[in-house]
């Protein structure tokens, strides 16, 4: 019995902060976990430039409405789907995923909580855990699942390793070097084709 655990942002749709800087001009917001390892940190950053400009979630919402998975993600999904049993491991948050999930068709996710005052402003940030995908694969283990996970970038390492078997996908150079037990690919393709090898099947695309 085998569970596919994905990261969400960078893996399955574009990061959300990136895009939301892009719309803004805010360059500080490009900042991911590929730039910043500590979770906290770069949250605690996001959050100050929010409050320094006066923007809020239904301005960021405003820019996910208009966000679309990566280009193959959907079908990607579908094939995995028919294979595995499936489970987005997401540093994302419920309040912005709900029209990126749509478009997933709903994949299971779990991720985190924001809490915005009523005027709309993010006041601050509930994680479901600490470590939550490593937490998340070993309970998965504690109920005799064997995982295959995969993800983009520092926050997923912890998960990767505690998985049976651990893949990178589309991470950048400096997270492959630090990393270099993980196979690393760049296309989904090549993700099936690890998928099925690490659960020493045929490769059906």
């Amino acid at each position: 019995m085998e569970i596919a655990c994905l990261d969400l942002e960078g893996v399955l749709i574009p990061e959300i902060w990136i895009g939301f800087a892009d719309k803004t001009g805010i360059e500080e917001l490009r900042a991911t976990t590929r730039d910043i390892p500590d979770y906290d940190v770069l949250m605690r950053q996001r959050l100050g430039l929010l409050k320094e400009h006066q923007l809020g979630l239904p301005d960021i919402q405003e820019v996910i409405a208009s966000m679309a998975p990566m280009e193959g993600a959907k079908e990607f999904i579908g094939w995995l789907k028919e294979r595995f049993q499936v489970v987005i491991l997401s540093d994302t948050f419920y309040e912005f995923s709900h029209p990126l999930m749509r478009q997933l068709d709903f994949p299971t996710l779990f991720c985190h909580r924001l809490i915005a005052d009523e005027s709309g402003a993010i006041v601050d940030y509930k994680l479901r855990q600490q470590d939550p995908k490593r937490q998340c694969v070993k309970a998965f283990h504690s109920l005799n699942f064997r995982v295959i996970a995969s993800g983009d970038s520092y926050n997923d390492t912890t998960m990767l390793a505690e998985a049976d078997v651990g893949i990178l996908f589309k991470a950048p150079v400096k997270v492959i070097e630090e990393f270099p037990q993980f196979p690393a690919v760049e296309s989904y393709d090549e993700l099936k084709q690890q998928f099925c090898q690490a659960s020493n099947r045929e490769l059906s695309i």
